[in-house]
């Protein structure tokens, strides 16, 4: 008798593998919430590492303030429904207090993410937070390990990694650092829909084709909302569309689409040309931009 796992059961048992690691090697770990569609794969693995148990780690968002509603409706249900713990805290309130210091003229709020995050980790003293990055989204992702260490100022240094040999994974760290921990790094977008059609998971409904207005600008569809100022000889068009990757709304980009559901999401990303993050705004801004806000510790 032959006992061979599909590609999607050889990925899950590797990260539901990472995420009991997670347990067993730390104290205080958390898992980043955002209600995105990596995230969302990342709770349904908990629930296979770990129920009928509560999840060893609370739920964390950092809410930047400038969200597509949809998505917070969304990522509050979703906690609740599952009856964890979520601690939200804002971008809002890190400027209030000088934590983070806004840019003049700049709308999106990606950038002040990171002080937030730092200063959530330094509060309730999490020793590991784990993300749902991905390594086939972006270079500076594909080049960081599943186990990624940070100093005490919550840095990355990409050229003094740690190296990982098959599933062996290096969790030392002294008072004050931590660890950040990607179960997903070995997934592609392609294998994240696939799994939420095979466990027949709920998403946001911003992800599905929808009729929305928005405004061409740098080559992008970027919602219309309070939040964008128009420029003279832009024009507002009511366009059906989603989005692939969800972050600041002042910032991400939709695309024309008619899915409206996840198997025609998956034939649609199967025949694309374009990039995930090719819609992200925030990740235009040169051709280092996010490994540097990672080296700051961003996500």
């Amino acid at each position: 008798m032959k006992y061979r796992l599909s590609h999607l059961d050889a990925l899950e048992a590797e990260s539901i593998y990472i995420m009991r690691e997670v347990a067993a090697e730390f104290e205080r770990p958390v898992l980043l919430f955002s209600g995105g569609k990596d995230s969302i794969c990342l709770l349904r693995l908990a629930e296979k590492a770990f129920r009928p148990a509560k999840f060893p780690f609370p739920l964390l968002h950092i809410d930047t303030g400038h969200n597509f509603p949809e998505l917070l409706e969304f990522r509050d249900r979703r906690a609740t429904e599952l009856g964890e713990r979520l601690i939200v805290r804002t971008v809002e309130d890190a400027i209030a207090r000088g934590i983070a210091r806004p840019t003049p003229g700049e709308t999106s709020r990606n950038r002040l993410q990171t002080p937030t995050l730092l200063a959530a980790i330094e509060e309730f003293k999490f020793d590991c937070a784990i993300g749902g990055a991905r390594r086939d989204e972006e270079k500076s992702r594909a080049k960081e390990r599943i186990f990624s260490f940070r100093d005490t100022f919550g840095q990355w240094d990409p050229k003094n990694q740690r190296p990982e040999v098959w599933n062996l994974y290096n969790t030392r760290i002294h008072p004050g650092e931590h660890m950040r921990v990607f179960p997903l790094s070995n997934w592609t977008e392609l294998d994240v829909w696939q799994y939420i059609d095979r466990e027949n998971l709920e998403i946001p409904s911003i992800y599905f084709s929808h009729r929305r207005k928005v405004v061409r600008r740098d080559g992008q569809w970027l919602p219309v909302s309070d939040l964008i100022t128009l420029k003279p000889n832009e024009e507002v068009c009511e366009l059906d569309v989603r989005v692939r990757t969800i972050g600041d709304i002042s910032c991400t980009g939709c695309i024309e689409s008619r899915a409206s559901s996840v198997k025609e999401i998956i034939a649609e990303i199967a025949a694309a040309r374009v990039t995930e993050r090719g819609s992200r705004a925030d990740d235009k801004r040169s051709e280092t931009s996010m490994e540097d806000r990672k080296r700051e510790g961003y996500f």
